[in-house]
């Protein structure tokens, strides 16, 4: 299965504003992922779905969408090497995994996240957000 990619950042916020409740996920893609299951790495315990981050924002969020979008992507972007690439999904939530983060079956593909939108999307961050804050 080849995703299309999204062009940009812009291109991904633009997505997550006109679609359904979208996810990024950074894995080895749709087919690997069909092929075995998501399990938490300090438990080991297996989890009933796939982990993701959501791109649409929650209501209360009050800035453009594209910076929540950067941020989403950001969060685990540490998980982008190897053959592992962001991509964009869809499913329904069927639990929660340890990060509070959605679990989804019945997935979908969307898209692809090419690096260069992943790095885009680390510059929005660093730019907009006071980065490494923890509020104390």
């Amino acid at each position: 299965m080849t995703l299309p990619a999204v062009g940009s950042l812009e291109e991904l916020a633009d997505l997550a504003r006109r679609s359904r409740p979208l996810y990024v996920r950074f894995s080895e893609g749709p087919q690997a992922d069909a092929e075995c299951v998501s399990r938490d790495h300090e438990s080991g315990c297996a989890m009933p779905g796939l982990s993701a981050n959501p791109l649409d924002p929650e209501p209360w969020w009050d800035r453009p969408v594209i910076d929540w979008v950067a941020r989403q992507v950001v969060q685990y972007a540490h998980l982008e090497r190897g053959s592992r690439f962001a991509w964009v999904l869809t499913g329904t939530v069927v639990g929660r995994g340890p990060d509070c983060e959605p679990l989804l079956a019945d997935i979908e593909p969307v898209a692809a996240i090419p690096s260069d939108v992943v790095r885009a999307a680390r510059d929005r961050y660093e730019h907009v957000f006071d980065a490494g804050q923890d509020g104390a």
